[in-house]
């Protein structure tokens, strides 16, 4: 799909404790923490596999892990075929969990790579505790700690239901060897709003998306990059943290490798 970009709007906004006290009745609906992870739990590589269980829905799991990883987090499955795939590019990307995702050190590793010939093995994971929720407050702190050509991410808010195909958030997105930008996908299937933020992936970054009745915002380190109010989506979504072969026309070359860390992950319900 075709990406039109727009001048991003800067302002400062830092974050404050206040996103988790409670409200009393009747007075503005604020964020409440619903879902947090550090990742203090080591998984070895290879431990994300059987994951075709109740796909799409809070009771999906990977019968490979165990304890909080297994209740907490489930991933594409095996085979599943990227945007790339599905789009028929060149060089497209399946989803292969059991060797793309480990965690260790206090930090999730997505290492995607591409073998000597074939596809890139692709990683999605899903923070279960925040499927199928209307409104919230998504917030991760990461960076590219290996790029190559032809890897990217489009971390995204996508509809739970069937017949919604335009409702779409998407921050961060775009190769990783560009810059960091925000999309938001109007329900009415209308031009989308694009932002470049000018910021590079090899850095760390605390990302934000602010998802409200009526307005969708993207905070980056920080700072508010761009707010969009045009027929923001108002049905429940599941965050997929979603990484993938590249759409803009580069291509992974043979026996190359990116890899992506995550520090921790949260997220707010809106009430």
């Amino acid at each position: 799909m075709r990406r039109t970009f727009a001048t991003a709007t800067l302002a400062a906004g830092l974050l404050t404790a206040a996103l988790t006290t409670p409200t009393a009745a009747g007075s503005t609906p604020t964020w409440h923490l619903r879902f947090t992870d550090d990742f203090n739990t080591t998984v070895a590589k290879g431990r994300f596999t059987d994951c075709n269980h109740s796909v799409d829905t809070p009771k999906a799991y990977c019968g490979g892990l165990t304890g909080s990883t297994r209740t907490n987090w489930w991933a594409y499955p095996a085979g599943w075929p990227d945007t790339a795939t599905q789009r028929h590019y060149p060089v497209g990307g399946y989803y292969d969990p059991a060797t793309t995702l480990s965690i260790s050190g206090g930090q999730l590793h997505i290492r995607m790579w591409r073998g000597t010939t074939g596809s890139i093995h692709s990683a999605t994971i899903v923070p279960k505790a925040l499927m199928g929720q209307r409104y919230g407050r998504y917030e991760e702190r990461w960076r590219v700690s290996k790029t190559a050509t032809g890897y990217k991410s489009a971390h995204l808010l996508w509809p739970v239901s069937n017949t919604d195909q335009c409702s779409e958030i998407d921050f961060p997105e775009l190769e990783w060897t560009k810059t960091i930008a925000a999309f938001a996908h109007p329900s009415n299937c209308g031009k989308q709003m694009g932002i470049d933020t000018g910021k590079h992936w090899t850095d760390w970054h605390t990302s934000v998306i602010e998802w409200k009745p009526g307005r969708v915002s993207f905070i980056l380190d920080g700072r508010t990059v761009g707010t969009s109010t045009d027929h923001v989506p108002s049905t429940a979504a599941n965050w997929d943290i979603q990484n993938e072969a590249a759409l803009n026309g580069d291509r992974a070359t043979p026996n190359s490798s990116a890899q992506m860390d995550i520090a921790y992950v949260k997220g707010w319900t809106w009430r």
